[in-house]
């Protein structure tokens, strides 16, 4: 399967970059560029390589571009989509980080809907906001929302997740009522894999599964574990996993390689991903 993860890095003068994408030693390699994975766009193309090259299947191709935070390069890389993505062919896209624009995704949806095959989509962080926003949410096949994004989701007129509305900031106990109010309100992706204490998957019919084991405490200040887990979960889809069961299997690989990984609150997201391949191996042969 062709596919592509879309983002941006941290960095004024990264241009855009169409590349297939490789691993190696904490480093991504992308047509004679490198990025060091980090949390954020970088820290989902690191895993999305180890899952796809531990189950066997091809790298994605990455579209990049630099933006740190002023929005300028964001802009660029909707244009660059509207104006290519008849040319990609894609099966599934995963995107990440860029600025909100409304209008500029709405194009951007309009220019999948015109593809002979429209491809599967998954959206998290500012694209994940910004389909929301636009309110074509149903259009996707899965968010990878956290707690806080989840109230967002499930708040009708929030325009951003900074200005959801207080009554709905409450604890992870509240996860069922609020998937049902961003179904309600036509705000949620046909699926949902919510990161937290527990993680859980769901869809308009409410909770599908429930993963809370391993538990790792020391992976909460590690920048960048949710984007590793929307990483390992595009891969899985990319490998021919239906979304619901490439959202559990991914929650259960992303805990385990924690486990695995044994680390203190200095590592980082960098230091986790050499033990993915066997948390995959042990998740896939008990499933």
């Amino acid at each position: 399967m062709s596919w592509l993860i879309v983002g941006t890095v941290a960095s004024d003068d990264f241009p855009i970059l169409n590349a297939r994408c490789r691993l190696a030693g904490g480093t991504l390699h992308l047509d004679g560029e490198a990025v060091k994975v980090a949390r954020g766009t970088p820290a989902l193309l690191g895993a999305a390589c180890a899952t796809a090259e531990a189950l066997g299947i091809g790298n994605p191709r990455a579209l990049l571009v630099g933006d740190t935070g002023r929005g300028e390069g964001s802009i660029q890389l909707y244009r660059h989509l509207v104006e290519n993505l008849q040319a990609y062919q894609d099966h599934l896209i995963v995107f990440h980080y860029l600025q909100p624009d409304v209008d500029w995704h709405n194009r951007v949806l309009l220019a999948l809907d015109d593809l002979p095959s429209r491809p599967q989509l998954v959206a998290d962080a500012g694209y994940m906001y910004v389909a929301k926003m636009s309110g074509f949410a149903a259009s996707y096949d899965l968010f990878t929302p956290d707690v806080g994004e989840m109230a967002f989701l499930a708040d009708e007129s929030a325009p951003h997740p900074f200005y959801t509305r207080g009554f709905l900031l409450r604890n992870e106990d509240d996860i069922p009522e609020l998937v049902k109010r961003a179904y309600e309100n036509e705000n949620s992706s046909r699926h949902l894999l919510v990161k937290g204490r527990n993680d859980y998957v769901a869809s308009s019919a409410g909770i599908l599964h429930t993963v809370s084991e391993p538990c790792v405490p020391a992976m909460e200040p590690i920048g960048g574990t949710g984007d590793t887990l929307t990483g390992i979960v595009g891969a899985l889809i990319a490998a021919g996993k239906s979304v619901p069961e490439a959202a559990l299997v991914g929650a259960r690989v992303n805990r385990l390689m924690g486990l695995l990984a044994n680390p203190s609150p200095a590592c980082s997201v960098a230091d986790l991903l050499p033990s993915l391949p066997k948390a995959l191996e042990r998740v896939l042969s008990s499933s």
